[in-house]
């Protein structure tokens, strides 16, 4: 009888330390997925940025940028595993639990503060516009009357409309690519967004010589790491994952990787930390 006890008690603990081990395994973030993943946010149709090739790998600065920074939190390339978030999204996937980051454009602005966190700035670009080359469009004023667009989500149209032309006609479509499909076409007299971005289109074989960029300074946007909100771990890991991106030039080559060939003029890198709080 006793040895039965003994032997019960015996199996008992085993399970336990089984299951301990079971739950204890990986020390890494949880990569919002769980295992040995981490789904990372970024976007698919953004050339030099975010950009989805046809063979299935990605490129662009975001995708260096994240693909540093997951490295830095402990995972390598073959694991981590590409979200598409289009920008009128972003906030939802983070909430969700979607991605553990968000790597995509992402401006930080007052207004998305309040339901994501942000790590960085990692690159400081300024709204412009794109134009068919030779356009009347030079100075944001020329926009008044005439066809803009931008992407669902993006705060770069709204912000021409209430503050530089108000009787601007706003097209919002439903990726970047359509609306410089548009633009192709005649149907929008111009696209509005990043300098970053528009230059990454430009640069692109099948558009070269057919667009410009107006040259215009809109705004700044200071592009932030989103993360969900309240996770302070993962925002500190991230920042001094950038940090570390900065000071041992990784963030100088990839500038140079993806915006060099566009001859894009980008700022020297911003302070990590700044405008974030």
């Amino acid at each position: 009888m006793k040895l039965r006890k003994v032997t019960a008690a015996s199996a008992a603990v085993l399970a336990l330390a089984v299951s301990a081990t079971a739950c204890g395994g990986d020390k890494k973030d949880d990569g919002a997925s769980g295992g040995d993943k981490i789904k990372v946010g970024i976007k698919f149709d953004q050339p030099g940025l975010g950009l989805k090739q046809p063979d299935g790998s990605f490129s662009g600065f975001d995708v260096d940028v994240a693909t540093y920074v997951a490295g830095q939190l402990g995972y390598k390339p073959n694991q981590i595993e590409w979200v598409e978030t289009k920008s009128a999204d972003r906030e939802n996937a983070l909430q969700r639990g979607d991605v553990k980051f968000i790597a995509a454009t992402y401006s930080i602005t007052d207004e998305r503060k309040q339901k994501v966190d942000f790590a960085g700035p990692y690159l400081l670009a300024h709204q412009d516009l794109l134009v068919k080359k030779g356009s009347d469009i030079t100075k944001g004023t020329d926009l008044n009357s005439k066809k803009l667009c931008s992407v669902t989500g993006s705060t770069s149209a709204q912000n021409v409309q209430k503050t530089i032309a108000p009787k601007a006609n706003l097209r919002p479509l439903s990726g970047y690519s359509e609306c410089v499909a548009g633009l192709q076409s005649g149907a929008v007299d111009a696209l509005t967004t990043d300098d970053s971005i528009l230059a990454g289109f430009a640069a692109q074989d099948k558009y070269k010589g057919q667009f410009q960029l107006a040259g215009l300074k809109l705004s700044n946007e200071n592009y932030g790491i989103g993360v969900k909100k309240g996770d302070s771990a993962t925002l500190d890991k991230i920042n001094k994952a950038l940090e570390k991106m900065v000071s041992d030039k990784s963030w100088d080559k990839a500038v140079e990787k993806n915006f060099g060939p566009a001859g894009y003029k980008n700022e020297p890198a911003p302070k990590i930390g700044d405008i974030v709080k």
